[in-house]
């Protein structure tokens, strides 16, 4: 090698041995096309290779597809040895593995191994090589001719697949599980924990919108329904979340996809990142809003409830996506979304979905085993005598989610057995332009308000707001009265002014001058809360001096609301 070569001289140089520390045997080689495909083979890499020095990997960048932005970034951040693609030719590789079928992978005699980077075969897509279309993740006829691939399938029905639509995968396949699903499975154990690192509730639920790429796509057919969804569902009742396919983060950009989404980002929306996050979101789902992707097909086999709000022609007929298509109920995204996401939680029974992951995942729980035994197999070495690869659970997501700092609010007052009682709903103001019904009630005493936190940067919004929260607690009441006095004063059109204090309750400042005490039951409420039962109070006449109601947050919880007149001395100068 020439001084300054962009060749790797360890681990896979010609001179490596002078130079690496382990004893190595065999050399194994991840080819990297794609952000998808990549990802697949890092997670499941570690737990067969663990504690065996026997074995070198390097991987090999192809720079040649449309989507090979954020590869080698990602390479690099995970620690990976990286050589470039055209030094795969030069090198002595005992197993090529690679989670993309489209790679050009140099003559020789090793083998090579190819991974789904989804569920099965089941999407047409793009052929980088003409200008027709191919079978995702089937590798190219003179790979399969070589004798050298080995397509690992979860099922048998995708061996039959492949055979009747190309008969020169006869023999070339193997069946080893999802590696995936068996995670997704373990991880729902650890549901409640993946809820709460996601900012999710007990009481909320948590409602994944998810999308495959291209043309076709939930994104590319409804690009506003996230944030459509967040403008019809009660923000104390439900959160959102969003898993966009990696191919659409590595078009677009990261920029691109958060400025398209800048209004749901604003009402809450928990924007996942392309890697790794979207497996523990999905477990810790209720509702999976998709289309024909792997996501939703994942999703419907956990048990969770299904909207399929796009699918493509793309999709392979025969498929086991296609039978999802076929028992889920479909989204109509001119219709009143609240009503079909409600609708599809109460009919939906877990088992609902069982036929279709029983087609599309054999013998769940041995892939990761299965693909060890494999890779090994494929090397020529004997498996380590280590137990077998271990059953690891998913990682908590880390939060990814702004607050939400403007909210349409409408209470409802009625007349109960045990007296009057205030519901509540809040809706992301930065959403509710986007959603067509009316928030408007028919109840005789139903009121609507802007309310904003002392967060919220659009001045607009805060010149012209009901309510204004305070986004911290205050250390005392009189710390609290302070903040009340000098809002009022800054926002002069604002109603009322609530802030919580620490060690419980809140005040409310009305425009008059008047202070309310909010005592509240049960856990901590935000001040906006609070602040909704005095303004529905206030609108109805009814008084708030010593006034015992019940606050009803949505179909969340109630609680006992204490409504109290403080005295506020006058302020010397």
């Amino acid at each position: 090698m020439v001084s300054g070569s962009p060749f790797l001289r360890v681990p896979v140089g010609p001179d490596a041995h002078r130079w690496r520390t382990f004893p190595t045997e065999r050399t194994l080689v991840v080819a990297a096309r794609t952000v998808t495909s990549t990802v697949r083979a890092l997670e499941s890499l570690p737990a067969l290779l663990r504690d065996d020095p026997r074995v070198s990997v390097v991987f090999a960048h192809d720079p040649t597809s449309a989507f090979d932005s954020g590869v080698l970034e990602l390479l690099h951040s995970s620690g990976c040895r990286v050589m470039p693609w055209e030094q795969l030719a030069h090198i002595r590789a005992d197993l090529v593995l690679t989670a993309s079928e489209n790679v050009d992978v140099p003559e020789g005699d090793c083998p090579v191994l190819v991974l789904p980077h989804g569920v099965g075969f089941q999407k047409r897509v793009p052929d980088a090589r003409g200008p027709h279309d191919r079978l995702s993740g089937l590798v190219p006829d003179a790979l399969l001719e070589s004798g050298r691939a080995w397509l690992a399938v979860s099922h048998p029905d995708q061996e039959r697949q492949l055979l009747a639509a190309h008969p020169k995968t006869a023999g070339r396949t193997l069946l080893l599980g999802d590696p995936c699903y068996d995670e997704l499975l373990a991880g729902r154990r650890r549901r409640h924990a993946y809820r709460e690192a996601l900012g999710v509730a007990e009481d909320q639920r948590l409602v994944v919108v998810s999308s495959t790429w291209g043309t076709t796509s939930l994104l590319g057919r409804h690009p506003d329904l996230p944030v459509r969804v967040l403008g019809a569902l009660p923000q104390d009742e439900y959160r959102v979340a969003a898993v966009v396919h990696p191919n659409v983060w590595s078009a677009h950009g990261a920029w691109q996809i958060r400025s398209l989404q800048s209004a749901a980002l604003d009402a809450g929306l928990i924007l996942l990142p392309p890697v790794h996050a979207w497996r523990s979101a999905l477990v810790a789902a209720d509702v999976v809003i998709g289309d024909h992707g792997s996501v939703t097909l994942y999703g419907a086999a956990l048990g969770t409830q299904v909207l399929l709000a796009a699918f493509g022609a793309d999709a392979v007929p025969g498929t086991a996506v296609h039978d999802l298509a076929a028992a889920a109920p479909h989204l109509d995204p001119g219709a009143e979304l609240r009503a079909q996401v409600e609708s599809v939680v109460r009919d939906h029974t877990p088992e609902r979905y069982a036929a279709v992951a029983r087609r599309a995942f054999a013998d769940p729980g041995n892939a990761l085993a299965r693909l060890r035994a494999a890779v090994y197999e494929l090397l020529n070495l004997p498996e380590p005598a280590s137990s077998p690869p271990p059953d690891l659970l998913l990682p908590a997501p880390e939060p990814a989610a702004r607050p939400v700092t403007s909210s349409l609010v409408v209470t409802e007052v009625s007349e109960e057995r045990f007296g009057p009682v205030v519901t509540v709903r809040r809706f992301p103001a930065a959403a509710r332009a986007h959603v067509q019904d009316d928030l408007e009630s028919t109840q005789p005493l139903s009121f609507t308000h802007l309310a904003c936190s002392d967060g919220e940067r659009d001045r607009r919004l805060l010149e012209s707001t009901s309510v204004v929260e305070r986004t911290d607690r205050a250390d005392s009441a009189a710390e609290a009265l302070r903040w009340i006095r000098a809002t009022r004063a800054e926002l002069p059109g604002s109603l009322l002014a609530a802030c919580a204090v620490r060690g419980g309750g809140h005040l409310v400042g009305l425009r008059d001058g008047r202070v309310v005490e909010v005592a509240v039951t049960g856990p901590p409420i935000v001040p906006g809360l609070a602040a909704a039962v005095v303004y529905a109070c206030l609108r109805q006449g009814r008084s708030v001096a010593d006034a015992l109601l019940t606050l009803r947050i949505g179909r969340v919880r109630d609680e006992d609301v204490v409504l109290r007149l403080r005295p506020v001395p006058p302020v010397v100068s």
